[in-house]
């Protein structure tokens, strides 16, 4: 099991090979990664950082992954546990250790800040790490 966040599947979306790259491993996420994940494609595309073209895809790719999302108990207590130990006012990023911890997992991110603090709580990786 891997636990994937927003930044890394935004930038797979976004990328021509799509989530190809990350099909051998069995990805979780918290349900807040499509909400987290829709808005950043928005965004870019409302700023005319990428096409409209290329956000359908996108946001086409994001509908069809095969990530399943996981809630167990007591990740909301543990996402503010950890928010609080790294000085955190938001605990967005602190969801995604917190059930990275809660599984015994690892997180993958493209997110330098994320991998950073994080590596403090669980083992974070970034995509070449695989």
């Amino acid at each position: 099991m891997l636990v994937v966040d927003a930044a890394v599947i935004v930038t797979a979306c976004l990328s021509e090979s799509g989530l190809e790259p990350l099909a051998k491993e069995q990805l979780i996420a918290p349900h807040l990664m499509w909400s987290e994940a829709t808005s950043v494609l928005h965004e870019l595309r409302w700023r005319k950082e990428i096409s409209a073209e290329l956000a359908a895809t996108a946001l086409q790719r994001l509908s069809e992954t095969d990530i399943s999302p996981r809630r167990p108990k007591g990740l909301i207590d543990e996402a503010w546990r950890i928010a609080d130990r790294l000085g955190w006012a938001k605990t967005y990023d602190a969801e995604y250790l917190a059930l990275a911890r809660l599984l015994r997992c690892r997180l993958l991110t493209t997110d330098a800040r994320l991998k950073a603090a994080g590596g403090r709580i669980v083992g974070v990786i970034g995509p070449t790490e695989l």
